[in-house]
């Protein structure tokens, strides 16, 4: 049915209502009624008849069909395939608009992870009494519980997207990302490469109207000033009165973040893709005109291509040197921006990229390794004279006295590992598989024969070769070794160290699984021929472990590198996706090429 709005209420981003010409009342979140206008006629759809309406209660429309309310959500999994293309695991995931108090309090708590973020702390929250405290996190206020004001940097032009765990272990977070989405910034200016500026370069390439009107407090407050309203103006009113002039056919992704853990598995990329869909069907943020443009203005993206992977092209630098990227939702977006690039010549020399990979590819071994008849045994004399009368007596009394002990570890141990090869190396503890290590990495066997060619080797056998943590920052330790900062983030994302935020700690401030994975991004730095590790992700819980696998698997079979690990954790091993597994116990070595089963999902994160 076909209803007015009248009055609307915003009290918090997720309280707010309606007042209909009827007399009944819709709630609704702050950031959904905010872009009413009072007197618009809207599409109303429920079966009560009640004078005030829940949320669950009702659907609301414009009258074009563009839905208001229910807020946009989606059901999705997030499958993760290997290098082979097979689905190892899968995240079960709710995309939902933000709507609860304890949404922005998790956006808030994750911001501060976020690589722009201009703020110390974060978000504004304000006690019973009144008083208003900044911080990243809950504060506790005398009088009781704070409550979430305001996300600082933000505007009440921004709503927000969360990615939500539909199924999480119970130390997992609830969510573990969002992306804000704002109204077009209301200039955007070129800078040139001999550093001259071109104004308005957006209205050259796409039409005026698509960016204007749009969200511009400040254009707002000075017009105020000028007409001597701000001292009586409200605030809430002010502000109320721009968005009611906001009417655009461009959105802005202002923020993406993922929590730490989690960005080594493509959640960015996938919040991103979300966005245009959300974008594309809701016309949000302000769900007026159809949006035939998405856009975003990310230094980040110089330094990670996700914006690119989703479909996002180059534009341009903006005068203060941040790239701009942007997404065509239209066919008439899309010939708009083809165009530019084709026909603007400085756009011509980077045809719309502007992420390269910085890596590269490690010289290769140049020929396999053999291990032929190989024998190894470790001899050690038992000496009870250095321990005290009263112990020694002790073990005399088990029958332990002075005696030689030997153990034949590898008895005629003959294995082949291939050039860019990932091999695991699979069997008990004390089985051999440090011993086998050991060997690749230059110890002499008893008798056989090593066969290992000239090639830059680097290992990591806790206890006994390690690469050295140093003093420096993490980011810092990386790029000294690589000479480039751009493959430096690749490696330290490739580990499972995609916190910004963390690439400024020095190593002393790590846990023990950060430094494991810092120690793997150092290794990885020496852009290795043969990389040898014992015990991978040892420190690392289940689902970290596996995403580390998994990304360090990839990572050395597109370097061309030949990796061999050992590990006895199931979830380290399916990850890697190996070429072969070699098993090793009872003085004997056997090897048999991986068996890798079809494209079954694991939801076991």
């Amino acid at each position: 049915m076909r209803v007015r709005a009248v009055e609307r209420a915003v009290r918090s981003r997720w309280y707010g209502w309606l007042r209909l010409e009827d007399g009944r009342r819709l709630l609704l979140s702050g950031d959904a009624a905010k872009w009413v206008r009072e007197g618009e006629e809207l599409e109303l759809r429920t079966r009560k008849r009640s004078r005030v309406l829940d949320w669950d209660e009702f659907e609301l429309f414009r009258t074009d069909g563009t839905p208001i309310w229910p807020p946009y959500a989606r059901h999705l999994e997030h499958p993760r395939q290997g290098f082979s293309g097979r689905v190892l695991y899968a995240y079960r995931l709710v995309a939902r608009e933000a709507r609860f108090a304890y949404d922005f309090e998790a956006i808030a708590e994750l911001e501060q992870f976020h690589y722009a973020s201009d703020h110390a702390t974060v978000a504004l929250w304000q006690c019973p009494g009144g008083e208003v405290i900044a911080a990243n996190t809950r504060p506790v206020c005398p009088q009781g519980e704070a409550r979430l004001k305001e996300i600082r940097g933000s505007t009440p032009a921004s709503r927000f997207l969360i990615l939500e765990l539909a199924e999480r272990l119970p130390f997992e977070p609830r969510i573990v990302g969002y992306l804000r989405l704002d109204p077009p910034i209301p200039r955007v200016h070129r800078r040139l490469p001999d550093g001259s500026v071109e104004r308005d370069i957006r209205e050259r390439v796409f039409p005026e109207d698509w960016f204007h009107p749009t969200f511009d407090l400040k254009d707002a407050l000075a017009e105020a000033q000028i007409e001597g309203e701000l001292e009586e103006a409200d605030w809430r009113e002010l502000s109320g009165r721009v968005l009611d002039r906001v009417e655009t056919a461009a959105a802005r992704i202002a923020r993406v973040v993922v929590h730490p853990d989690y960005r080594s598995d493509g959640l960015g990329s996938l919040l991103v893709r979300l966005a245009l869909e959300w974008a594309e069907a809701r016309r949000v943020p302000e769900m007026r005109r159809e949006k035939h443009l998405v856009c975003t203005i990310a230094q980040m993206a110089r330094f990670h291509p996700f914006f690119e992977k989703v479909g996002f092209r180059y534009l341009w630098e903006t005068a203060s040197g941040r790239p701009v990227l942007a997404y065509p939702l239209t066919q008439e977006a899309r010939e708009r921006l083809e165009r530019f690039l084709r026909e603007d010549p400085v756009a011509r020399e980077h045809g719309g990229r502007l992420y390269r990979p910085r890596y590269g590819r490690a010289t290769p071994l140049p020929a396999p390794i053999e291990l032929k008849g190989v024998a190894k045994a470790y001899r050690s004399t038992l000496d009870l004279e250095a321990l005290p009368e009263g112990l020694r007596a002790v073990l005399e009394a088990f029958g332990v006295r002075r005696r030689v002990v030997e153990r034949r570890v590898l008895r005629g141990a003959s294995v082949r590992f291939e050039p860019g090869s990932v091999s695991v190396l699979w069997g008990a503890s004390g089985a051999g598989k440090t011993t086998l290590l050991r060997l690749l990495l230059g110890e002499p066997p008893d008798a056989g024969e090593v066969r290992r060619p000239q090639a830059r080797v680097v290992a990591f056998l806790p206890g006994e070769r390690e690469p050295a943590l140093g003093e420096r920052a993490v980011l810092e330790a990386v790029f000294d070794r690589l000479g480039d900062v751009t493959a430096a983030i690749e490696v330290l994302n490739r580990v499972g160290l995609s916190d910004a935020v963390l690439w400024r700690a020095r190593p002393k401030e790590l846990s023990t699984g950060q430094k494991e994975r810092f120690r793997l991004a150092l290794l990885l730095a020496e852009r290795p021929a043969l990389l040898l590790i014992d015990e991978l992700a040892a420190h690392l819980d289940q689902a970290t472990a596996r995403r580390v696998a998994r990304g360090l698997g990839q990572f050395v079979r597109e370097a061309g590198i030949t990796l061999v690990a050992a590990t006895h954790r199931p979830e380290v091993l399916e990850a890697l996706e190996p070429d072969r597994v070699v098993y090793v116990g009872y003085g004997s070595v056997w090897a048999e090429v991986a068996r890798r089963q079809g494209p079954g999902v694991d939801s076991r994160r």
